[in-house]
């Protein structure tokens, strides 16, 4: 699938504070703790909990949020399909959705039971 100019503008702007719990749920349905799930997020994005809690109570974009992130330089190294889309395949002008997308393949990996080891690319 490719990514539109549309679909990147409508996920920069959703709302973080929106999805965060939603992903969180999955997580914890799946049996994983809240610092994993945290430990994961700041491994990508640099941001600790303190960090994470104040981007939510600011209810900032997805836009934002990545802005302010310091991504993990093997980002890179996360690849595969989310949502029907090829993660290595989402052009950089699509740089929110591609990092929301990689975002969420580390939460889909968590959620399945991979280990935090491998999901960090150490």
């Amino acid at each position: 699938m490719k990514v539109t100019p549309e679909k990147n503008e409508k996920v920069a702007n959703m709302v973080f504070a929106s999805i965060y719990p939603l992903y969180w749920n999955r997580l914890e349905k799946n049996g994983r703790t809240k610092e994993e799930f945290h430990q994961v997020l700041e491994w990508l994005t640099g941001f600790n909990e303190e960090k994470l809690q104040s981007l939510i109570e600011e209810k900032v974009t997805f836009r934002t949020f990545f802005e302010q992130a310091e991504m993990t330089p093997n980002a890179h190294l996360i690849k595969g399909v989310v949502c029907g889309y090829r993660i290595e395949e989402i052009e950089d002008e699509f740089e929110v959705y591609k990092k929301c997308r990689q975002m969420e393949k580390l939460i889909d990996e968590l959620a399945k039971g991979r280990k935090i080891e491998k999901i960090l690319r150490s």
